[in-house]
């Protein structure tokens, strides 16, 4: 936060990062617009769009200027824009919103009054659907947003069990997290493993509260292979490596099954990359794997696999036991289902979008 600027008692900011999105950034910015609950400000700020986003956002401002405001950086994905959002809102509660998803009008009313009733918490949340652009609904609830959770963790180690969209922060708690990092990829699930970390406490107001919009259209997490791409995977471990080094932080309990799942989980990272040469990156998932699963049933397969490595290579080693994963049905011993694991939700969000 920009130590000018002056929080405003009650004030809602919404931080909407944009790039190239001009039709949807107009749905987006509406669906706050139509908000229940004043006040409230739109901070929007376009990460480098090439298109014709920026004038859509100056002509939001110029339509209502004294809600929303508008600026611009180069492109330095999600993570930096919503950072530079933040730095210069000035409400009392913070709410994230990617541009290609929408609130629902009731959100703000609805969880700044959960969090006056519990002045303990730091996060209200609500129910999230899955919609269509035309607003059909493809699942409801989605991810586990329906659940009465007090806590991010243990579940974090499991999955990012609900959307950017879904909660309302208190904005002390937003200055405690700290800045948002510059991971290309899943930046928000490390953003609330640091708000975990801290034993943030959490309540739900109990009803809908936004939309999560599957559409065709451009994503951030479109491209290349997840399983193959160095890059994506190296991204990958950095989020093992914060989600593990925030559990130990948050004192995350050695005897619960999440634990297990990031064991087994990590192992699966740790044979990717092993399977692209990235010997650094596999010893480190490994390290995550043993120290997660200790001596439970999420340690099984790792010393045969250090075993195969040390006589035939990291890379051999990891072709061998990806070839066998992809004979193989079904997860292992102790897997978890995730959080969209629903018929009616099939598409998985590896990543996070704008």
């Amino acid at each position: 936060m920009n130590q000018t600027t002056r929080i405003s008692p009650n004030l809602v900011s919404t931080i909407i990062p944009v790039h190239n999105r001009p039709e949807m950034l107009r749905a987006a910015v509406a669906s706050v617009l139509a908000q229940t609950y004043r006040p409230i400000e739109i901070v929007i700020v376009d990460d480098g769009s090439t298109d014709s986003t920026p004038l859509v956002g100056l002509n939001l401002v110029e339509a209502h200027p004294q809600v929303v405001r508008f600026t611009r950086q180069e492109n330095n994905g999600p993570g930096p824009a919503r950072e530079r959002g933040r730095s210069v809102a000035s409400g009392q509660f913070i709410q994230y919103l990617d541009s290609d998803d929408r609130l629902l009008p009731n959100k703000f009313t609805d969880q700044v009054a959960a969090l006056a009733a519990r002045p303990d918490c730091g996060i209200a949340y609500g129910l999230t659907r899955l919609v269509d652009p035309a607003g059909k609904v493809l699942a409801a609830p989605f991810k586990w947003t329906a659940r009465e959770i007090p806590e991010l963790f243990p579940g974090l180690l499991v999955d990012r069990w609900w959307c950017t969209h879904t909660p309302l922060y208190r904005r002390d708690v937003t200055d405690r997290i700290g800045p948002w990092c510059d991971m290309r990829w899943s930046q928000d699930w490390e953003y609330d493993a640091r708000a975990a970390a801290m034993n943030v406490q959490l309540i739900s107001c109990g009803t809908y509260v936004s939309e999560h919009v599957h559409h065709a259209g451009q994503r951030q997490t479109s491209g290349a292979a997840w399983t193959t791409d160095p890059v994506r995977l190296r991204n990958r471990v950095a989020l093992l490596t914060a989600l593990w080094q925030n559990a130990q932080q948050a004192g995350v309990a050695e005897d619960v099954p999440e634990r297990q799942h990031f064991a087994r989980w990590s192992f699966s990272i740790a044979r990717q990359c092993a399977a692209q040469g990235m010997k650094h990156e596999t010893d480190a998932c490994l390290a995550f794997a043993e120290a997660a699963a200790g001596s439970g049933p999420g340690r099984k397969g790792i010393g045969p696999f250090r075993a195969v490595a040390s006589a035939v290579g990291v890379r051999t080693a990891g072709r061998l036991f990806r070839t066998a994963e992809r004979l193989k049905q079904g997860g292992g011993a102790a897997t978890m289902d995730q959080s969209f694991s629903t018929p009616s939700a099939k598409t998985r969000e590896r990543g996070q979008k704008y």
